[in-house]
């Protein structure tokens, strides 16, 4: 497959950005606009002044590990929970709209759930139900892409955005020491961002550019199918310059990438969507490194097939060696060999997309309210739904 490959020289020392040092990144002086407080709080309930909120029933019991996780009531109603592995739900926060993916940054304790494209808030939270939750929104002209991520040292987050009247992905850059004010913003360096990881070496992102033009004058509307350039960028999250970045060949352009997950050795697996007619099947699982690789993985045809052209979340478990991907469309569950990059296990399930490493597998969650484990009986939450993704949240 051929690939088209840009680097840029970083420049002067590895410190801390100043504006003067590189124009490109952008810092605000201002603060983080708050969503309007009376409109919030009556659209997400009164759990949220509470905090997280126990689940009925839910002990209150020490555990390793939590998985965290966007969902919808049964009655309707959107929230972001905290469950263990056997599916209880110890936690539960409302939103005031669909939730999308939640990072968080291991120093602080933190994780932050963010708005599913076009959404506009992003809600600060405590897995272990102890503080209260705050809000932060993004500012006019932007609305964000569903995920982000903490710096190491978890003073920054990084919150993949639409600068939607210039059709530019950003990337607004949110100071978690002082209420989440947003201090600056970089290009993603394409259109239609997504997902964003930070690599191993502590300072460059990984974003994936979906490619896909949005305006929230149009809802959730593709706006150049026909054109659309996906793109994986490497940018350097200290002065918002491109490092690296890979283009898919011109005859997949409707390739769109999505979802990544960096595995045990430091490559980064990303999964893809296919935008274009559903006789075309192309290969939707890719590995990249920096300066290295970066190329799509053959499947055999039946996985691929099965697949459906949508993979909606990518997971590794380091520990076991393997990296996993996931269908709605397709339910299909798929794991891979990390280093062989070959099928080992498939597993057909309905509507399955969160998917998070544990124990020598994954758990993976379905839109039908099924917690299912590596191994054993799957459990089924007859009040919930859950959503695209989930972390597992090491405590």
């Amino acid at each position: 497959m051929a690939s088209s490959k840009e680097k840029h020289p970083l420049s002067g020392p590895r410190g801390h950005l100043s504006p003067e040092r590189n124009p490109s990144w952008t810092r605000s002086g201002t603060r983080t606009p708050l969503l309007d407080r009376r409109h919030f709080l009556k659209a997400a309930g009164a759990s949220f002044l509470a905090g997280l909120a126990p689940a009925p029933g839910a002990a209150a019991t020490s555990t390793d590990a939590v998985f965290a996780t966007a969902y919808q009531s049964r009655d309707g109603r959107y929230g972001v929970g905290v469950l263990t592995e056997d599916g209880r739900l110890l936690h539960a926060l409302n939103l005031p709209e669909r939730g999308h993916d939640v990072t968080f940054d291991p120093v602080s304790g933190r994780s932050v759930v963010f708005a599913r494209q076009p959404g506009t808030f992003a809600v600060v939270f405590d897995p272990k139900g102890r503080d209260r939750p705050a809000t932060i929104a993004s500012p006019e002209g932007r609305h964000f892409y569903g995920h982000g991520v903490f710096s190491p040292d978890g003073k920054l987050l990084y919150a993949t955005e639409n600068d939607f009247d210039n059709a530019a992905g950003m990337v607004g850059v949110y100071d978690a020491t002082d209420a989440f004010r947003r201090v600056g913003e970089f290009p993603t360096h394409g259109v239609g961002p997504h997902e964003l990881l930070l690599c191993p070496d502590g300072r460059t992102l990984a974003i994936a550019n979906g490619g896909i033009e949005t305006h929230p004058d149009f809802g959730r509307a593709k706006l150049n199918i026909a054109t659309m350039q996906p793109s994986l960028a490497f940018v350097d999250r200290e002065t918002g310059a491109l490092v690296e970045k890979h283009a898919l060949d011109p005859k997949l352009h409707q390739l769109s990438i999505r979802h990544m997950a960096f595995d045990g050795g430091g490559t980064l697996w990303f999964g893809c969507q296919h935008e274009g007619p559903m006789s075309e099947r192309p290969a939707l699982v890719g590995r990249a490194r920096m300066g290295e690789r970066f190329d799509l993985v053959e499947l055999p045809e039946k996985v691929l097939l099965g697949l459906r052209n949508y993979v909606g979340s990518v997971a590794a478990n380091p520990a076991a060696g393997m990296v996993a991907v996931s269908s709605p469309q397709g339910n299909a569950l798929v794991v891979l060999d990390a280093k062989a990059g070959t099928v080992v296990a498939t597993r057909d399930l309905i509507e399955v997309c969160g998917i998070a490493p544990d124990g020598a597998g994954f758990l993976a969650s379905t839109g039908k309210g099924d917690i299912v484990p590596p191994r054993g009986d799957a459990s089924s939450d007859t009040q919930h739904v859950w959503d695209n993704h989930m972390l597992r949240i090491n405590l």
